[in-house]
């Protein structure tokens, strides 16, 4: 009889590649790890991993029993779900992450409504960007995750995962007081070809999308700072070090110094939350999805 908290420890292998990123996605030590494949590989008298340089890799063997892991451990995903429902209790852990201005401007409201209304439920948040977010729930790590995407520039999700739409956030252009458009009552982005951007890291979801937007208008960006959180780039803005695209979503206060203008293109950032399909009939899931919703309400 194959152990399940076994077949979760390859899975976990599987998913992070390394017997570190294992441990840590599962909250237990590399020595442990390596003592419940050894006695996986017992059970199964195969080898399941083999030396590849200073880490391992799945042999064949374990690969395939991987595979069947994936799906055994989302079978019993679907059955705990079912079972919570039959109950209608929402009760148990439940893990969320949120792209930055999301954790801000709706996780105090949405899971100090959870807190009061299911005195049950454990909640667990961080601060993940889009991207990571996503991969969390794929792999398991997480239950929850809101993300985001541009009106111009959707997000693909992957297979087995459901969404529900949380708000939309309009974006304004964030300049210096003193900036020559500062007295506009709306601008386009054609308008900033000789500025220079104060963006998100390179490589991200939303810097990505900066760039495409502004060239799709015939700006050819440059871009002077880059900076992960609003605030921080709203400050680089007072400073007059550049302009930048600042979303309603978690941003005030508004520091000194800044003027922000609406764009004639009305631009906006689809704000939604996603978790794994096998999932779907958890009440906890469903209620976190409703304080999300009633949480924007009270931020938009």
């Amino acid at each position: 009889m194959l152990n399940l908290e076994r077949l979760r420890t390859l899975d976990a292998l599987a998913r992070h590649g390394s017997v570190s990123g294992a441990a840590a996605a599962l909250h237990i030590t590399t020595s442990a790890v390596s003592q419940q494949m050894a006695k996986l590989e017992r059970e199964v008298g195969q080898q399941l991993l083999a030396k590849n340089g200073r880490g391992v890799r799945l042999t064949d063997a374990g690969r395939l029993l991987s595979d069947h892991a994936a799906r055994i451990l989302s079978q019993v995903e679907l059955a705990q779900s079912d079972l919570e429902a039959q109950r209608g209790q929402v009760a148990g852990e439940l893990r969320l992450s949120a792209f930055p201005t999301a954790a801000r401007g709706l996780f105090p409201v949405a899971l100090a409504a959870l807190r009061e209304e299911h005195p049950g439920l454990r909640l667990r948040s961080c601060e993940l960007e889009p991207e990571r977010g996503i991969a969390g729930v794929v792999r398991g790590d997480l239950d929850l995750a809101v993300v985001l995407d541009w009106y111009n520039k959707p997000m693909p999700l992957p297979d087995g995962l459901v969404k529900a739409p949380i708000l939309d956030d309009p974006a304004e252009v964030a300049i210096p007081a003193g900036h020559r458009l500062a007295d506009r009552d709306e601008v386009d982005l054609g308008e900033f070809a000789g500025d220079e951007w104060i963006t998100w890291g390179e490589g991200e979801f939303c810097h990505e999308w900066l760039m495409f937007t502004l060239r799709s208008r015939g700006v050819e960006p440059i871009v002077g700072h880059r900076a992960a959180e609003t605030h921080t780039q709203l400050n680089l803005v007072a400073a007059g070090l550049g302009v930048c695209i600042a979303p309603v979503l978690g941003r005030h206060p508004v520091p000194d110094g800044v003027v922000m203008i609406p764009l004639r293109q009305r631009v906006r950032r689809h704000v939604y939350v996603v978790w794994r399909a096998d999932a779907d009939r958890r009440p906890s899931i469903r209620a976190a999805v409703r304080a999300l919703k009633e949480a924007a309400t009270k931020v938009s």
